[in-house]
């Protein structure tokens, strides 16, 4: 397939017949396995939240640069986002690196292995590319603030997928299925008003907005009944009170809202509000609804690219993994996913015991073992990419298609 792309005939004839993609990736990623291991050394020594991650970003682009792509630096006008290229024309193949991490436990989601992931993979295609001198350009995107900062919905809103034929990243976790399903994700708080008054002299005097927001809480409980088991809502109390001998005025809560599509996301939030409106009326407060933040789209994945990826993993020796399955986590990448052909396999660290977003799991994140999980399914989602490079238009032609068919799915 595509074999006009080629400078060299020949080359595309070994690559057929003894694994050559493999032997390029792998040889590039192995190369430069302990500079790769420093990398992700130092962003996860250096933990940085939501738009912050300025070691990150330094490490990251000085690495791609000094690797010979060409940086983009600060890319969209976003202060730790950034671009990295390599090669010309089509197809555009776009590799993700994340690396913020979550507060007060570091990277506890791996985000240090997902730029690790990121950057070897391209590392791997920059190979294959001066190798064989196949038309095609790798593009290593650096995406801030997943973490809750919909990092990908700013870029997307500022014209960061322009030109970019699909994107791939992986994720470690205490899994391994190449299909995951992530739900759709929105946050929203509530602040409930009442009257303060002192509780024990005139407790009669006050409106109690505490009560309604436990009251909210407990409404929303109990919805759980009747929610489906893909829906999933959180909550955190942010504000209630300031002292117990006076009756709250002000009370707060900040939740999460997560449902497989974006519909079935706006019928259950429309729940929770209905929970946060009758405590508001049950204790005679007023309630103030807002959003936080953007919507995180469900994740699409593309099965033409899934397919191909699982082809690379066997041919690596991996055969232990589930090919699809449903989560309850979220991320923007979702967003990405639903503007270009995506796929976002999540691989398994840890022995499958360790739960991410958990302190475990940020000691997990830097031991040995899953620094070689992460090259390993780097190199699969190198060869992924160039295989999509070989296909050139025609394949690209039918991942699309496939694409237009899946966004037709869901509207």
């Amino acid at each position: 397939m595509g074999g006009a792309r080629y400078k060299n005939c020949r080359t595309q004839i070994m690559a057929e017949k003894d694994g050559f993609v493999a032997k390029v990736v792998s040889g590039a990623i192995e190369k430069e396995k302990e500079s790769l291991k420093a990398l992700s050394h130092e962003i996860w020594s250096n933990p940085e939240l939501n738009y912050e991650e300025v070691i990150a970003h330094k490490v990251l682009t000085d690495y791609l640069e000094a690797k010979g792509f060409a940086v983009d630096r600060e890319f969209c006008n976003i202060k730790t986002a950034f671009r990295a290229r390599f090669g010309s024309g089509s197809p555009n193949v776009c590799v993700i690196c994340e690396y913020d991490a979550l507060p007060t436990i570091g990277h506890a989601c791996g985000h240090n292995l997902i730029s690790e992931a990121g950057v070897a993979a391209g590392l791997g295609v920059k190979a294959y590319l001066e190798t064989t001198g196949l038309t095609g350009t790798i593009t290593v995107l650096g995406t801030p603030a997943e973490e809750g900062g919909g990092g990908k919905i700013l870029l997307i809103e500022r014209g960061a997928l322009k030109g970019i034929d699909m994107s791939m990243m992986v994720h470690p976790a205490p899994f391994e299925i190449i299909m995951p399903n992530h739900l759709s994700c929105a946050q929203l708080t509530v602040e409930f008003t009442g009257k303060a008054a002192h509780a024990a002299a005139f407790p009669w005097e006050g409106v109690n907005a505490l009560d309604a927001a436990v009251l909210a809480y407990t409404n929303i409980s109990l919805l759980r009944q009747q929610m489906k088991p893909s829906w999933r809502v959180h909550a955190v109390f942010t504000n209630g009170g300031t002292k117990p001998n006076i009756i709250p005025e002000k009370a707060s809560l900040h939740y999460y809202v997560r449902a497989p599509t974006s519909s079935e996301l706006e019928t259950l939030r429309a729940k929770v509000v209905s929970c946060f409106e009758a405590a508001a009326t049950a204790t005679g407060c007023t309630m103030k609804t807002e959003p936080v933040g953007k919507i995180y789209k469900n994740v699409v994945c593309n099965p033409i690219l899934g397919k191909m990826y699982e082809r690379n993993y066997r041919q690596l020796g991996v055969t232990d993994y589930e090919y699809s399955g449903d989560l309850t986590a979220s991320t923007d990448f979702g967003n990405f996913s639903q503007e270009v052909p995506g796929l976002h396999p999540r691989y398994c660290v840890g022995g499958g015991k360790v739960a991410t977003h958990s302190p475990p799991f940020a000691g997990v994140a830097n031991t040995l073992e899953s620094h070689a999980k992460t090259l390993l399914v780097a190199t699969t989602l190198g060869m992924t990419c160039v295989d999509v490079l070989k296909g050139g238009e025609k394949l690209l032609s039918e991942i699309k298609e496939e694409f237009d068919k899946q966004m037709a799915a869901l509207k």
